[in-house]
């Protein structure tokens, strides 16, 4: 499937790859979960979190402090507060710093609990996008505060994209674990 376009392709994406990433975190075994991840042997990994994340909790959390930027962000502006995406002192070209800063606040917090919050803010992006029509999601220059692209985008990044990108992590970390 492509990148979404449409509300009904967003919704159905992001529910597809939440279900996927769930069956595959179903599937890791024990010595997967216990094995901190580590790609250092891979010379191809050069994005900064392969070596930011050490285990499954630091991706759940991840995903849920997208979900939180974005659920902020859409409720800031709807009350005509003049937010970025990004929250200051970050910005798009920084955001590996704020990265890391979530990964920080969340290393006392449990695997169990992460993957409680990562569920109830799934919910919650859904139901916020539900509350947006196709064109308000997918036309750009709804929304001002969307800057050139569409509020839509925002969604399937935060959703169905950053769940693509956890499978591929957990499949590289189990890949990892049977050398």
């Amino acid at each position: 499937m492509g990148r979404p376009t449409t509300k009904t392709d967003l919704i159905n994406a992001a529910t597809i790859n939440y279900d996927n990433m769930n069956v595959l975190i179903s599937k890791l075994t024990e010595t997967e979960l216990s094995t901190p991840f580590d790609f250092s042997e891979d010379e191809k990994k050069t994005e900064a979190h392969w070596k930011r994340d050490k285990n499954l909790r630091d991706i759940l959390i991840h995903l849920y402090e997208w979900h939180q930027l974005l659920l902020t962000w859409i409720q800031a502006n709807e009350n005509g507060e003049n937010k970025s995406f990004i929250p200051e002192p970050y910005n798009w070209k920084t955001y590996g710093d704020m990265n890391v800063e979530f990964w920080r606040k969340h290393q006392s917090t449990s695997l169990e609990q992460a993957g409680e919050l990562l569920k109830k803010t799934h919910k919650d992006v859904l139901s916020l996008a539900e509350t947006f029509s196709n064109e308000e999601l997918f036309s750009k220059g709804v929304y001002k505060w969307v800057g050139g692209s569409t509020l839509g985008s925002y969604f399937v990044s935060a959703t169905a994209s950053h769940y693509e990108w956890a499978m591929k992590k957990m499949k590289a970390h189990m890949k990892n674990c049977k050398k």
